[in-house]
């Protein structure tokens, strides 16, 4: 029986698994996926990923005086380059991943302002039209493969829907933590006051974690979510004059204090791939739920 099984392992790794680039063999039970393992340290880089996408996206559109319109431009085109060769990627690499994070980042700063200030869609328009769309997404997601967990990416299919929610969600959040700071035409919350507001939100998600029965599916996106807007109040809070309650610090400065801080995250505590189920029968057992 130890003889076959051998067999009959080495059989599925040349002639089956061999055939699906996107998922790395670890042991017959286990295989991982091209996303991090979501941990505390993901996190941490997703919320600096987040406040220097709204640092690097002010240093092109305002600094540089580029305007809304050439900085998306810019951005949606790194963000397609990159994630094009993030999904064509036959195994996990932490730094594109989180390259193409930073990309959707700075696209989805820039996009967000085009659209609520140069197009006059405004902070509320904006944010009820990005989420609309971030719905939209999740649910033709779920419809389509039945599942929107992060240890289900398991086709390109599946990872052109994670991308385009990711997308999403970092346009949404820019939009949404500008609507909550804005003293003219948003809450007035300022950018300490939003980054608390946010802070707390992904708090009680945390808690919801560890003490509550939500599906985990749920509460990864809803902190994934909550964590953009976060870094976008920081990131303002970082470069926006002192007349609109900012430390007017270097959008450069800010930007490259960032980036470092992000790279020496990743050299200092490498980051391993998410598992997820070896077999097609593990990826849809009834009531199985990912991890957050």
């Amino acid at each position: 029986m130890g003889r076959m099984r051998h067999c009959l392992l080495g059989f599925c790794r040349r002639h089956i698994l061999t055939s699906v680039p996107y998922l790395m063999i670890e042991n017959d039970k286990l295989q991982y996926n091209k996303v991090p393992e979501v941990t505390l340290l993901f996190w941490l880089l997703k919320i600096l990923a987040t406040t220097l996408g709204e640092t690097a996206g002010d240093a092109v559109t305002m600094s540089m005086n580029l305007g809304y319109l050439v900085g998306t431009a810019i951005f949606a085109t790194i963000f397609v380059l990159a994630v094009t060769a993030q999904i064509r990627a036959t195994r996990f690499h932490p730094y594109l991943f989180w390259f193409v994070i930073v990309a959707t980042t700075t696209a989805g700063t820039t996009l967000a302002d085009f659209f609520d200030r140069s197009l006059g869609i405004g902070y509320v328009g904006g944010t009820s039209i990005l989420f609309a769309l971030l719905l939209a997404c999740l649910g033709l997601w779920y419809w389509s493969l039945g599942s929107v967990s992060v240890n289900r990416l398991t086709s390109r299919k599946a990872e052109v829907f994670y991308w385009a929610t990711v997308m999403f969600s970092q346009t949404l959040g820019t939009a949404a933590g500008d609507w909550v700071a804005d003293p003219k035409t948003g809450l007035g919350l300022g950018y300490e006051g939003g980054a608390i507001v946010f802070a707390i939100g992904l708090a009680i998600v945390a808690a919801a974690y560890y003490w509550t029965s939500i599906s985990h599916t749920f509460l990864f996106w809803a902190a994934f979510i909550l964590s953009r807007p976060l870094g976008a109040t920081v990131g303002d809070l970082l470069d926006k004059p002192h007349a609109s309650g900012g430390l007017e610090l270097s959008r450069y400065t800010a930007s490259a204090v960032l980036a470092v801080l992000i790279l020496v995250g990743l050299l200092v505590f490498p980051q391993r791939a998410e598992r997820i189920p070896a077999t097609e029968a593990d990826l849809h057992t009834p009531g199985e739920d990912g991890p957050a």
